[in-house]
């Protein structure tokens, strides 16, 4: 039985009850309640206390099963589960240090210009002093010069 998507409703929102949840992943609500216990799949809870599933708890509770069926045991299944979170968090930060390298990089990105005689380092969407001054193009030789340029900072 496959969930069909449903364009307004976030999958972490918890709207499932137990009964349904359980239906859901084809399962007895009692083992629902036992993988909460062990801590698999905790879903949230309302003020009064009952247990509210996500459409993400829900395939997690599915790949359990899956796991389950495969002799994997309770403990092992533990671990799998521990294991795939801490796979989804470095991923996640991994992603945001990239975007935040990317961005980063964007900031650093220096224009040269030429004129007089000499190069100049000009900030990234600043203009240049005077018409006469030309715009270097050679990715290769701006790299040598901001290479230079750091260096003499040091």
């Amino acid at each position: 039985m496959t969930i069909p998507p449903t364009p307004n409703l976030d999958e972490d929102a918890p709207v499932f009850s137990i009964a349904i949840a359980a239906e859901l992943a084809q399962m007895h609500p009692q083992t629902l309640r036992q993988y909460d216990r062990m801590g698999l799949v905790v879903p949230e809870r309302t003020s009064g206390r009952v247990r509210r599933y996500s459409l993400v708890d829900i395939a997690k509770l599915r790949e359990i099963s899956e796991l389950s069926e495969a002799g994997v045991s309770l403990e092992g299944i533990l671990r799998i589960v521990e294991l795939r979170e801490e796979v989804r968090g470095l991923r996640k930060r991994m992603r945001e240090l990239e975007h935040e390298l990317a961005e980063e990089r964007l900031e650093r990105q220096r224009v040269f210009a030429a004129g007089h005689g000499e190069i100049v380092a000009i900030a990234r969407g600043h203009r240049v002093r005077a018409r006469s001054e030309v715009v270097l193009w050679n990715p290769r030789a701006a790299a040598r010069y901001a290479a230079e340029q750091d260096e003499d900072e040091d």
